[in-house]
């Protein structure tokens, strides 16, 4: 990573007409934590307004593409809205929490620039979200997914409840989001979770540059336009799926589960749910 870089949780190169975005962390798994929360929607800004990028391959640094949300990191942010005495303030304070974290997924969706995502290793949760507003996904033999938020107490509520029914259908995306299991490259290629599956993470990011090169050597107007004119349809939808679920998590997130899942987690122990 350059030192004159601006990102810290991003490495970003630019060659032909295609932006190369790399997931870097801090956190382990390129967990995403505060600087990636924050990062996501200036750099994605950015990229729609450069001329000289037509097309943005999304990818991850090291063995996994993402272990999803960093709770060690972000843990703080849920603090104040679990502690037991959340009235308005806290809950309100949190609901923009949500809000602008789902901003920051939209920021990938609606950039004008296509973005393909090539997944390797493990891909979890909020990096579910994230590969839900790429255009298009390709996946490393070696790649899992999982929609784990109901794992943690959850209802998922960054982009994958709005996002993944108009990429998988109806029932796989209950399937996923009710049991939180994780599923191989070949069961998410059956689904169409993902285009196609490569040998491993080389072949897989040389892919997704194909591809993105395909796009970018096509008018860019044009394909600005296809985008546009795909996404018209949906963002009313995907739009209203977000304002409900961020409303939803304002008001029921907080629960003796929540913390029962959080401690589990710290305490490398299964939980034991009581619906309380």
């Amino acid at each position: 990573m350059s030192d004159h870089s601006p990102w810290k949780a991003f490495t970003v190169e630019r060659k032909d007409h295609v932006a190369q975005v790399t997931l870097i962390g801090p956190g382990k798994g390129n967990a995403m934590g505060p600087d990636f929360w924050a990062e996501l929607p200036v750099l994605f800004g950015e990229l729609d307004a450069d001329p000289e990028v037509r097309a943005v391959v999304l990818a991850g640094s090291g063995r996994n593409f993402s272990y999803g949300l960093d709770l060690v990191a972000m843990g703080g942010s849920l603090g104040a809205v679990v502690s037991g005495k959340a009235l308005a303030k806290p809950r309100t304070d949190f609901h923009t929490l949500i809000k602008n974290m789902q901003a920051a997924i939209t920021a990938v969706a609606d950039c004008r620039k296509p973005v393909v995502a090539a997944v390797q290793g493990w891909c979890i949760g909020g990096a579910v979200d994230l590969i839900s507003a790429a255009d298009i996904r390709y996946a490393s033999a070696d790649a899992r997914f999982s929609v784990r938020e109901v794992k943690v107490g959850m209802v998922a509520d960054v982009g994958t409840l709005a996002r993944l029914p108009l990429i998988i259908g109806d029932g796989h995306v209950r399937e996923l989001a009710l049991t939180g299991r994780d599923i191989d490259a070949d069961r998410a290629e059956k689904i169409g979770l993902v285009n196609d599956v490569h040998a491993d993470a080389d072949a897989v990011l040389a892919a997704a540059h194909a591809t993105a090169a395909e796009i970018a050597a096509n008018p860019p107007l044009v394909v600005q336009g296809i985008k546009n004119v795909l996404d018209h349809t949906r963002s009313p939808q995907v739009d209203d799926s977000l304002r409900y679920v961020a409303a939803w998590n304002a008001a029921f997130l907080p629960s003796e589960d929540l913390t029962e899942a959080i401690t589990a987690v710290f305490e490398k122990r299964p939980p034991q749910f009581k619906g309380e």
